[in-house]
């Protein structure tokens, strides 16, 4: 079972040494892609910490979340009260 992060925890990763970003409902530890990624670091330091989902399906296809996902996932989120 993939451990389960808040939103809040996500938050706490957007740092030069751990940076978390949330795609759909899962979370994924870029901290290591940040100089391979083809749009550059700007845009991973910019959105860590965040939900990143709105930005990566603009750019990205379903194939770059099968070939990168399975490496940089560490679990999903979690479903929060919403009151």
């Amino acid at each position: 079972m993939s451990k389960q992060f808040t939103k809040a925890e996500v938050a706490q990763h957007k740092g030069d040494k751990d940076m978390y970003i949330i795609i759909d409902d899962g979370v994924y530890d870029v901290t290591g892609f940040v100089d391979d990624h083809p749009g550059g670091a700007k845009i991973l330091k910019r959105m860590a910490g965040k939900d990143a989902t709105k930005q990566f399906w603009k750019y990205h296809g379903k194939n770059v979340l099968e070939k990168y996902g399975p490496k940089l996932r560490i679990g999903t989120l979690k479903e929060e009260a919403k009151l």
